[in-house]
């Protein structure tokens, strides 16, 4: 049975910017495997919440987040996608600047 609420921790690790688990509170990192574990490097915690499927998160579904905690353990907040600029945007880049 899924849960609609859960205490949550989120942590993020020293090797890769804005990559995150968020884990239950009361079973911390124990489901997380440790292949997982060693490729994050130090751990730091970041925050605990409660979370519910109507709580806004700045880059994941709230709902998809439990689902995964409750699968898995645990939930990976890969960071964003970053697009290299288009050439159009590099030559721009190179126009003189105050008019």
């Amino acid at each position: 049975m899924q849960r609609t609420k859960l205490l949550c921790d989120i942590y993020k690790g020293s090797r890769k910017a804005e990559m995150y688990i968020f884990v239950d509170h009361n079973e911390g990192l124990s489901k997380v495997p440790e292949d997982l574990l060693v490729k994050f490097g130090e751990l730091k915690l970041v925050t605990t919440l409660l979370l519910t499927e109507d709580k806004t998160l700045a880059r994941s579904d709230a709902k998809k987040v439990l689902q995964d905690i409750a699968g898995t353990g645990f939930f990976l907040q890969m960071p964003p996608t970053v697009y290299p600029l288009d050439d159009t945007l590099a030559e721009n880049s190179k126009l003189p600047r105050g008019f």
